[in-house]
């Protein structure tokens, strides 16, 4: 397995220099196509007139998200003109999550910038909220401070669910790059830690029939909360990517992630991939 398609989603008035540089590293170590892609629609204000003067402000509006739109290609071909191989340009005047989400059927991994709880903008902005659990897609979160995508130290945050199969499935193109690894489960107070270490035993193993070396390890279960736990062991063994399932679910409209899930999303402040 290789990543043949690398998709970085950018978006509108939010920083996307690092997505891009990243996304342009994965591309080149995977000799992989760069697809760039974006959308935006006009919010109709909570007051909105008629007639007129409302189709007036609805074509500056919209002309406004096109300029715009025409400038993240702009950035988006300046980042990856000195790059190898295919690069292509997609955007639409649609909702980001939907639009992003839909043209990831042609890509293996979808690289986001990450965003904080308190800023969404359905209009103007794919979340990587929506995206993980909607793209089909592995999702490489990219935080807004990161300039290169670091293999040294992988951190595999290992929960044995269908999620987490599926992500360090995902991973494994980076993870044959990687010099390091560490599977680490943390576990419940009332698991068996001798089944707990059987697990990620056979993580390990399955990864070492593919060529790949890493480290179990099984952790005590702390008074802090797992995200805590997890960023801590993250520091220890100097991780600069995460590698975790996502899990998640739709209550209305209203997207839920766990707590786990919702911190790596928004808050780390290291490179994470996400499946669901």
């Amino acid at each position: 397995m290789t990543y043949a398609t690398v998709m970085v989603s950018l978006a509108l008035g939010q920083p996307n220099d690092a997505r891009l540089q990243v996304a342009g590293e994965l591309a080149e170590r995977f000799e992989a196509a760069i697809v760039g892609v974006a959308a935006a629609r006009f919010a109709p204000p909570l007051y909105f007139t008629d007639g007129t003067a409302a189709q007036r402000m609805i074509d500056q509006e919209e002309a406004s998200i096109k300029r715009r739109l025409a400038d993240l290609e702009t950035q988006f071909r300046a980042a990856t003109k000195a790059r190898g191989g295919r690069v292509e340009w997609r955007s639409a005047m649609d909702f980001p999550a939907r639009f992003v989400s839909a043209q990831a059927r042609c890509a293996d991994i979808v690289v986001s910038g990450g965003q904080s709880p308190a800023f969404s903008d359905s209009f103007a902005l794919a979340s990587p909220k929506d995206l993980v659990m909607q793209a089909g897609r592995p999702l490489l979160v990219v935080p807004d401070r990161i300039d290169w995508l670091d293999l040294r130290s992988v951190l595999v945050a290992w929960k044995d669910t269908p999620e987490a199969r599926r992500a360090v499935a995902d991973a494994l193109p980076m993870l044959r790059k990687a010099k390091e690894i560490t599977i680490v489960e943390i576990p419940e107070a009332d698991d068996d830690r001798s089944v707990v270490a059987t697990r990620v035993s056979d993580v390990a193993a399955w990864l070492a029939r593919h060529g790949v070396t890493a480290t179990a390890r099984v952790v005590e279960a702390g008074k802090e909360t797992a995200d805590v736990q997890l960023e801590s062991i993250a520091g220890d063994v100097g991780a600069g990517l995460i590698v975790a399932g996502a899990y998640g679910h739709s209550r209305f409209s209203e997207l839920i992630l766990g707590g786990v899930t919702e911190y790596l999303v928004t808050q780390s402040a290291r490179c994470v991939l996400l499946s669901h």
